[in-house]
């Protein structure tokens, strides 16, 4: 799939979530994120070394390059996020690919509603693609709900999360035209087995019950909006 060469996407994150990991996953986020933080300033450097001044600019969550930019924003502030976007030249005409990794979930459905209704209007031809939980009305998915609530970190959009079939009304209800959703497992069974037999070789796993529910908790979905000479229709796994 044709993409934009200076792609802005919407953004990426993730979480680690399981109900006997959730405590050390949420705990070791907010540890890296606080690294992050500390690390920002010499982390830079070397991206200032490697440009010259014309052709990168740096100012405060913006950083734009002739190859690509990064932006920092409030993703439920969307005349900020624009604004930023337009700042960097983006241009709506082109096929883009937007990817948001355990985003979603933490806004309230209004806001995420707001993002995906901004993001099929914006843009011509696109792909929406999403990795979040799925499944959350059972006991694993209150118990992931409970772990992470303890740690001050709710889903403010699990709603939104109850089944595939809640994944793809959202999307199709704010203006994608084609949704498709996956449990991660279905996905996982999916791998040819020459993969699945060296993704397993690398680690030794003697939990596969629980690794079994917790990608039964995640899923995969992904939307369109026009794109049909590029094939996004036809798109799938």
């Amino acid at each position: 799939m044709a993409t934009r060469q200076r792609e802005s996407s919407i953004t990426s994150c993730c979480s680690t979530s399981s109900c006997d990991a959730d405590d050390e996953g949420v705990r070791g986020t907010c540890e890296d994120a606080s690294l992050c933080k500390r690390c920002k300033p010499p982390l830079s450097s070397p991206i200032l070394e490697l440009h010259s001044e014309d052709t990168l600019q740096m100012d405060g969550h913006i950083l734009d390059s002739k190859r690509y930019a990064v932006i920092g924003a409030d993703l439920r502030d969307l005349s900020e996020l624009e604004e930023k976007l337009k700042k960097c030249n983006m241009n709506t005409q082109l096929p883009t690919l937007l990817i948001a990794e355990c985003v979603l979930v933490y806004m309230t459905p209004e806001q995420s509603a707001n993002l995906l209704k901004w993001a099929a209007n914006s843009f011509e031809r696109a792909m929406f693609i999403n990795y979040e939980q799925v499944n959350m009305g059972d006991r694993f998915g209150q118990i992931m709900i409970e772990n992470l609530r303890r740690r001050q970190c709710d889903l403010a959009g699990v709603e939104t999360c109850k089944s595939l079939e809640s994944q793809k009304e959202r999307l199709l209800s704010n203006g994608w035209e084609t949704a498709s959703a996956v449990d991660m497992m279905e996905l996982y069974n999916r791998l040819p087995r020459a993969e699945v037999s060296r993704i397993e070789s690398l680690e030794f796993l003697d939990e596969m019950e629980l690794l079994e529910q917790l990608m039964r908790h995640y899923c995969l979905c992904w939307a369109t909006k026009g794109g049909n000479e590029l094939g996004l229709k036809e798109i799938t796994y």
